[in-house]
């Protein structure tokens, strides 16, 4: 066997054997077949329980927890994370397929970033009327048409928040009210950039990746973003007028 050959070949038996091995290990995981569960369940074999707690700070918006817990194999541990009531963030598409964007200074990781308007759901509040109060507080907008896109858990390693997802349409502009110390800029982006600014990672804010990708997906089928076919017609004919 010529001597370049045999290199060749023992190459490609050494990565069928590596790929087959590994094939192999992976297989020792059980196969979950479509449709796939939620993973939360009842009488879980891997939940905590909470023995004792301590509220560490007490804030505004959230509380700092520190609780006791059993864990699966009976041993004690600690658990600190954040208690956090939730939030709510609006995906506010208007007729002419722009979506509004806020860039907001974000002090924790020291610079501002591109988001969808969000806001905290106050104590008693519905979620969808913290997204209209929001909405209109932050950009100044009213929207008529409101659809539920879908709910995330933002930080499930430290934190209680959720935020919930809206896709605000029909809108009208009004006064902004910005709370005492907030300070943004609030932009309108065709939605096919700011489907860009996720991909290329010019937004790397979560809520707002989320939100964006459910919104492209609720659109798929409109010939194009807020525009129904009444809409673009009436658009042509007044461009003709």
């Amino acid at each position: 066997m010529p001597g370049a050959f045999r290199q060749v070949f023992w190459r490609y038996c050494s990565q069928f054997l590596i790929s087959s091995f590994l094939e192999l290990k992976l297989r020792r995981f059980p196969l979950l077949k479509p449709p796939v569960p939620f993973a939360a369940r009842a009488d879980d074999p891997l939940e905590e329980k909470t023995v004792s707690e301590s509220i560490l700070f007490d804030g505004k918006f959230v509380k700092l927890v520190r609780d006791e817990v059993t864990l699966p194999d009976g041993r004690s541990s600690q658990r600190l994370f954040l208690r956090h009531g939730g939030a709510c963030c609006m995906a506010a598409l208007d007729k002419d397929g722009t979506i509004l964007l806020e860039r907001q200074w974000r002090h924790p990781l020291g610079q501002s970033f591109w988001e969808l308007p969000a806001g905290k759901i106050d104590p008693d509040e519905e979620e969808l009327d913290c997204a209209k109060r929001e909405l209109l507080e932050e950009c100044g907008v009213k929207a008529n048409s409101w659809t539920r896109l879908g709910l995330i858990n933002n930080a499930i390693g430290y934190s209680s928040e959720h935020i919930v997802i809206y896709l605000a349409e029909d809108l009208t502009q009004e006064d902004q009210h910005l709370d005492e110390g907030e300070h943004l800029e609030v932009y309108r982006v065709p939605f096919d950039e700011a489907v860009r600014m996720a991909l290329e990672g010019r937004i790397t804010d979560v809520k707002t990746i989320c939100g964006i990708f459910w919104l492209k997906e609720h659109l798929k089928g409109r010939k194009s973003p807020g525009l129904s076919g009444a809409d673009l017609r009436g658009m042509i004919a007044a461009a003709h007028q």
